[in-house]
């Protein structure tokens, strides 16, 4: 079992890489909410992160908010359950009528890999070290920031886009 369960937390390890790297290339990443974020922000993520449902905004407003970043392309990230789905597929549907590229590719793949055990982006950080727990390991990936001493975020004026600084 516990040769499985490497694999999985490699295969995890490596599309949070995968994801850092992007998102260091000022590929914002969008996810839900403040705790998504947060979340992000302890896997070691530092590039602009858009939250898509604080302040109650809708479809729209967020789509708008998007085309006003002047991004050509960016990574959707939202929750793995039935209304992240939805929301996920809704948004990029219309964000590429607006010439807006998205990548869905980080998102189908950690839902398939976490997909039965984590429904949310904010549950990752605690699954990781729960399996690097039962793997033995005292210490949680390299690249993963202790909670509660995760980077400092800045937030523009509308409150939903950030950048983590380290």
């Amino acid at each position: 079992m516990s040769t499985r369960l490497q694999e999985r937390v490699d295969t995890i390890q490596q599309a949070l890489e995968k994801l850092i790297a992007d998102s260091a290339k000022d590929c914002p990443i969008v996810v839900e909410g403040m705790k998504d974020f947060q979340a992000l922000e302890q896997l070691g993520i530092k590039g602009k992160i858009i939250t898509a449902k604080t302040a109650r905004k809708s479809l729209l407003d967020v789509a708008a908010e998007i085309e006003r970043q002047s991004c050509s392309r960016l990574i959707l990230l939202l929750d793995f359950d039935r209304r992240g789905e939805e929301l996920t597929k809704r948004l990029a549907r219309h964000l590429e009528t607006i010439k807006i590229k998205t990548n869905l590719n980080y998102w189908k793949e950690l839902r398939a890999l976490v997909g039965r055990d984590v429904k949310d982006i904010e549950g990752l950080p605690a699954y990781l070290q729960t399996l690097n727990r039962k793997l033995g390991r005292e210490n949680p990936q390299s690249n993963m920031h202790i909670p509660g001493k995760s980077c400092h975020s800045a937030r523009d004026s509308l409150g939903s886009v950030a950048q983590a600084h380290s």
